[in-house]
């Protein structure tokens, strides 16, 4: 399995660029564009938040037809909650690439992220359309994931390469994400290219199943987005043959397409909005997986399971009080509780451990919940981090 910086740009026939449009302050980049040589194969999943931004409406009008050629982004400006201009400046957007690509406006998709209920300013989106259409290259990778972040700290990319039928497969992609993160079938902003050849249908089934145990399995803050977007485009240049389902090729793509989003999942609960730590909630003995995912998130999300472990400070109970608040059914008197090797809780009592020890646990930079219900074999895992006070900060002052 191999683990680069390329991104986007990794697979055939993909190119990208990343420029300064001025939405962003001291001219940092914050336009993307994204381009495949010729018709992909599309997918995406997105926000099921009913407040969504302008560029979620006209790509999910976009993507019905199946096929793409470019992505537009912007970070710095949502354009949610700006009504029929927003979406007129979407489609905008969206004409102007396909302009410079002479394809149809439908083969373009948008997104955007940034402030919400501000206006998109499109002479400078325009300039910078120009600029990305001009510069767009197949080493371009790097700084189109540089122009999508906005409170990350650090770009976001992926590869994976297989062999199906002879013929090297790749899997590239970037993600944005720090803070408004709690997935519901989609994500924040998350944008994959493959080489594959891959029908629609089965593009669409792929992306829904790598995103189900991947993004979808990620919080920061429980906050759904308006942006969240998450696409899937394959324009068949490896050579190989079409990946069918049933198949060897079409499995292992499956299982490195989803490895490839789950790595773009930790990493942004790794670079969470003032996060210390990284934390996975481990919950097995669930009556289903659904359950298990219900309790794990819970605990995941809960103020005061994150601020404990962001103090250090071993107060085990809440993550008790979390799973109990969860909806999902078990008897408090079958459930074990352990961070990372050290057991906590068991059948209903506070196991016998050393104070120094349980304290060290909940120092580390990188933390395991292990929760076992008692009650099933269902089981999931939940990404998430620490509860910091420069997260409150950062949201404080977030459009001041």
């Amino acid at each position: 399995m191999e683990r680069t910086g390329e991104g986007v740009c990794a697979p055939k026939g993909f190119s990208a660029t990343g420029v300064a449009c001025g939405l962003k302050a001291h001219g940092r980049r914050d336009l993307a564009l994204i381009v495949s040589k010729r018709e992909s194969s599309a997918a995406a999943l997105f926000t099921t938040n009913l407040v969504c931004g302008a560029p979620i409406s006209v790509s999910r009008q976009h993507i019905t037809g199946g096929v793409a050629r470019a992505i537009v982004v912007n970070a710095g400006c949502a354009n949610a909650c700006t009504g029929a201009r927003g979406v007129a400046d979407a489609e905008r957007m969206c004409s102007l690439v396909a302009f410079g690509l002479n394809c149809p406006p439908q083969q373009v998709l948008v997104a955007s992220t940034g402030v919400i209920g501000r206006p998109l300013p499109m002479d400078r989106i325009e300039r910078g359309i120009e600029a990305a259409l001009a510069e767009v290259s197949k080493d371009g990778g790097a700084a189109a994931a540089d122009a999508i972040i906005t409170t990350d700290t650090f770009p976001k990319t992926v590869k994976r390469v297989l062999s199906v039928g002879g013929h090297t497969v790749t899997i590239g992609g970037m993600a944005k994400g720090a803070g408004m993160i709690a997935p519901r079938l989609a994500t924040m902003l998350a944008f994959i290219t493959t080489d594959a050849l891959l029908a629609p249908e089965d593009a669409r089934a792929l992306l829904r199943n790598a995103a189900e145990t991947s993004f979808n399995r990620l919080t920061i803050d429980g906050d759904t987005s308006t942006s969240d977007m998450l696409t899937l485009l394959a324009n068949g240049e490896s050579g190989a043959p079409a990946l069918k389902p049933g198949t060897d090729g079409y499995a292992r793509f499956a299982e490195q397409l989803t490895d490839a989003c789950r790595e773009l999942a930790k990493m942004i609960a790794r670079d969470g909005e003032g996060a210390t730590k990284f934390i996975t909630v481990h919950v097995s003995g669930a009556p289903s997986n659904e359950d298990a995912h219900l309790a794990a998130r819970t605990v995941a999300e809960s103020p005061l399971v994150k601020t404990a472990f962001f103090g250090g400070d071993p107060n085990w109970g809440r993550i008790a009080a979390a799973l109990g608040r969860s909806g999902v059914f078990f008897d408090p008197g079958r459930l074990t509780i352990r961070v990372d090797d050290l057991l906590l809780f068991e059948n209903g009592m506070p196991a016998a451990f050393p104070l120094a020890a349980a304290e060290e646990k909940f120092r580390e930079k990188v933390i395991a919940i292990h929760a076992d219900l008692g009650n099933g074999n269902g089981e999931a895992e939940v990404y998430t981090c620490d509860l910091s006070y420069e997260y409150v900060r950062i949201n404080a002052e977030y459009t001041t």
